[in-house]
C-alpha cells in the first residue's frame, strides 16, 4: 500500500516520482485522479531538468498502453512538463499518433472515473501549441484530425470547450501567419462538403460545437487559464472567424 500522506509531505525523489507515475495507470480513480495526478502536477516545477525529461519519456510511452486510463492520464502530466519548458520532438510524435486514433472517448466511467481522452489530450495539445519549439500549424492540424476522426460518441463532458480552448491558445502565437492560422480548417470544409442528408454523424456534431466555441474565443479573446488570467487576443481573429463561419455554413447555413 502506498503511503500517500508520507509522499505528499516529502520532497520529490526518483523513487517517489516512480511510485506516483505508476499509480497514474491505476484503475482506482481515487488513487489515480485524487492522489497521483495532483502530486505529480505539484512536483513538476521542483524536478531537475533531467528528471522532467525522464518522466516525459515514460509518459509518452503510455500512449501505447493497453489500459485506457493509462493512455488518458499521461497527457495531463505531460502537459505540465511541456508548459514547464521540457520538450522532446518524440513526445509530440507519440501524441500525434495517439490523439486522433483513440476510440474510447468516454468522459466518465462508473468504475474508472474520469477518462476524458479528448479533454485531457486537448490540455497537451495546448501545451504543444504554445511551446516555442513546436510549429503551431502541427497542433492545429492534430486538432482537426481529432475532430474528424470517425466515432459513435457525441461528446458530453465539455470536450468541445476544452479542445476549442486549446486551439484558441495555439492561435495566439504571434509568429503564426494569417494563411496558416486558417489553413487547418480547409480539411474540415472538405469533409463537411461530402455530407449527405440524414442523421448528423457524431463527429460532425462534435466538430460543429467545437468550432462555435472557437469562434467565440476568436471574437472575445481567450484567457490563458481555465479559471482566469488576462485576456489574449488572437492576432488573426477576424480571419479565423470568417473562415470558421464559412466552414460552419456548409453544414448549417442559417446564420447571417
Amino acid at each position: 500500500m502506498t503511503d500517500w500522506d508520507l509522499l505528499e509531505a516529502a520532497a520529490p525523489s526518483a523513487e517517489s516520482v516512480a511510485v506516483a507515475s505508476a499509480a497514474l495507470r491505476s484503475p482506482d480513480p481515487v488513487e489515480r485522479d485524487e492522489r497521483a495526478y495532483p502530486l505529480l502536477a505539484r512536483w513538476v516545477p521542483e524536478l531537475a531538468p533531467e528528471a522532467r525529461l525522464a518522466l516525459g519519456d515514460e509518459l509518452a510511452e503510455r500512449f501505447d498502453d493497453p489500459e485506457i486510463q493509462a493512455r488518458t492520464f499521461a497527457p495531463l502530466v505531460l502537459a505540465k512538463l511541456v508548459r514547464a519548458g521540457a520538450y522532446r520532438p518524440q513526445w509530440l510524435a507519440a501524441f500525434g499518433r495517439w490523439y486522433p486514433a483513440e476510440t474510447d472517448l468516454r468522459g466518465w466511467d462508473p468504475a474508472l472515473g474520469w477518462l476524458h481522452a479528448v479533454a485531457h489530450g486537448a490540455d497537451l495539445l495546448r501545451a504543444f501549441g504554445e511551446h516555442p519549439e513546436v510549429d503551431p500549424a502541427e497542433p492545429l492540424a492534430l486538432g482537426a484530425a481529432r475532430l474528424l476522426a470517425p466515432t459513435d460518441h457525441v461528446w458530453d463532458a465539455m470536450e468541445d470547450d476544452r479542445l476549442g480552448f486549446a486551439l484558441a491558445l495555439t492561435l495566439t502565437r504571434e509568429e503564426l501567419a494569417e494563411d496558416r492560422a486558417v489553413a487547418w480548417l480547409d480539411r474540415i470544409a472538405e469533409v463537411f462538403a461530402t455530407g449527405e442528408p440524414g442523421p448528423m454523424p457524431p463527429f460532425a456534431s462534435n466538430t460543429l460545437r467545437t468550432l462555435r466555441v472557437l469562434y467565440l474565443l476568436a471574437d472575445r479573446g481567450v484567457r490563458p487559464d481555465w479559471v482566469g488570467g488576462e485576456v489574449r487576443a488572437l492576432p488573426h481573429g477576424e480571419a479565423v472567424k470568417q473562415r470558421i463561419a464559412e466552414v460552419l455554413a456548409i453544414a448549417a447555413p442559417y446564420p447571417g
